[in-house]
């Protein structure tokens, strides 16, 4: 797999597949939830709230899939970051299940390339350097032959540097 890094606004990225790092509720928030659901429009919700009504709230590292409504990508893989607490092995374990279960959803849609923002560093407050290197240590150590490449779009600047160092860029 071909890893790529962007700093940009993830709801612009074409991709077939772009991440969500969505809130139990599915039903948008803030950050990149709510940045994507205003931009994907009322279809992602509606869907999200199906999913809701079959399953309940989605569990924490768990993932789901829906369409990407009026976004430029085929599907949103909505994937429950963990809130950081100071319990590092339990948080990284967490955080690591979002990019497995994120991936492997994407490869049962054959999603050739897929775009990852920078999952719980946000209002959930995990550490942006801890959260990188388990985002980095997930794509590379996840084995496809479906996915072909692997977007981290960073929002701000903190976020690009790390990922420019830990992907020697």
């Amino acid at each position: 797999m071909k890893i790529e890094l962007i700093k940009g606004d993830i709801t612009k990225i074409k991709a077939d597949a772009i991440v969500n790092a969505a809130n139990s509720s599915l039903l948008g928030g803030g950050g990149v939830d709510g940045a994507i659901h205003r931009a994907g429009g009322k279809q992602i919700l509606d869907e999200c709230m199906e999913i809701r009504n079959r399953q309940g709230k989605c569990k924490t590292g768990e993932a789901v899939v829906t369409t990407a409504g009026n976004l430029p990508a085929n599907y949103v893989i909505h994937t429950v970051g963990t809130v950081w607490n100071n319990n590092e092995e339990k948080s990284s374990e967490l955080l690591a299940n979002c990019y497995k279960n994120s991936l492997k959803l994407a490869e049962s849609l054959n999603v050739k390339t897929i775009a990852f923002p920078n999952i719980s560093t946000g209002v959930y407050r995990f550490p942006k350097e801890l959260a990188g290197e388990i985002a980095v240590r997930e794509v590379e150590n996840f084995q496809s032959e479906i996915i072909e490449k692997v977007v981290f779009v960073c929002f701000d600047d903190e976020n690009e540097m790390i990922y420019k160092r830990l992907l020697n860029l």
